[in-house]
């Protein structure tokens, strides 16, 4: 069977505990070189996970022409720059959430892709890949819920440690970035369009400058979607969607466990339904569907123009916070 072969562009946590795991259980992906910045990083990563190959440079890596797609959980500052150098050396890229500081940074990776057709590009939003996403969204999209009129997200952890880069403001962290983006796409994905307009409010810590508690309203004309989002709240992660005649709860939304079954509830007339989905690891998903695409040159799950769309609501959030209306 033909696999795709990857690279990792760094050491992140994401991707050592989360990302390369889930490749690894692909039958179609297999996680060749990973690179650090400092070589002894990289090689001791490569050690841990059984990597073949390491090397002390981004640089390196793209070298390689055994390499054929990277996966980029670097810095958010950092994900545009390295996803086009990495297009630029003809690899396939996945490359995490958000996609970039700003939706002007966002079409220029756009740009870049489009001269590289035969070259795959996405944005790693794994949550969407989840069975049980895809089940919320057939509910959805069937009428089980009757028409679609409200979402409520709540996305929070607890994390005030100075040198973490999510409390970095000038390399693009704070909660709005790091976690209100899932709220928003999650909405732009159950409601199949964009925001007519929103109104955001922001709360940032004094300290680091990053935004630590946000909340938003989404209008989409035919609905609602609210969110808090919080990087200094106690942890936890629940949706509702709700429509005229029934809803469904999602219990662990974003970090879906690979070890154990996930579950939501559709509840209508009165009756609830337990839905439980078979163990999975999202993050394997995510690998097999951007692999396929690959393989059969076929289009990816998730367009590379919906990440632009999703930093277009974080800034008009950004804005309605500092001006103080709706946008």
């Amino acid at each position: 069977m033909q696999r795709v072969r990857w690279g990792i562009l760094s050491t992140a946590k994401i991707g050592t505990q989360k990302v390369i795991p889930g490749l690894q259980r692909s039958e179609l992906c297999e996680v060749l070189a990973i690179a650090s910045r400092n070589r002894d990083t990289a090689a001791e990563s490569a050690t841990d996970l059984a990597i073949p190959r390491a090397y002390g440079s981004y640089e390196a890596l793209l070298t390689d022409p055994d390499i054929d797609a990277v996966y980029i959980p670097l810095p958010n500052h950092l994900h545009v720059p390295w996803s086009i150098r990495a297009i630029e050396a003809g690899k396939h890229v996945l490359c995490e959430k958000p996609i970039g500081l700003s939706s002007v940074e966002g079409e220029q990776l756009l740009a870049a892709a489009a001269e590289h057709p035969h070259l795959k590009v996405m944005e790693a939003f794994m949550y969407r890949h989840h069975p049980q996403w895809q089940k919320a969204k057939q509910l959805v999209d069937d009428g089980e819920i009757g028409v679609l009129r409200a979402i409520q997200a709540t996305f929070s952890y607890f994390n005030v440690d100075p040198a973490n880069i999510r409390n970095d403001a000038d390399i693009g962290g704070g909660g709005l970035m790091d976690i209100g983006c899932y709220c928003i796409s999650l909405a732009r994905f159950l409601f199949v369009g964009e925001p007519q307009k929103v109104c955001g409010i922001l709360e940032h810590d004094p300290n680091f400058k990053t935004d630590c508690l946000a909340s938003a309203i989404l209008d989409f004309g035919t609905g609602l979607a609210s969110f808090v989002c919080s990087t200094q709240l106690v942890p936890y992660q629940r949706v509702n969607v709700l429509g005229t005649e029934a809803r469904v709860e999602i219990e662990i939304p974003f970090n879906a466990p690979p070890d154990r079954p996930c579950r939501i509830w559709h509840e209508k007339n009165g009756e609830t339904v337990e839905i439980e989905f078979p163990i999975c690891d999202q993050y394997t998903i995510q690998g097999d569907l951007f692999a396929s695409s690959i393989l059969n040159d076929s289009p990816v799950p998730t367009p590379l123009a919906d990440a632009v769309a999703n930093m277009r609501v974080i800034e008009a959030i950004k804005t309605s916070a500092s001006s103080r209306r709706w946008v």
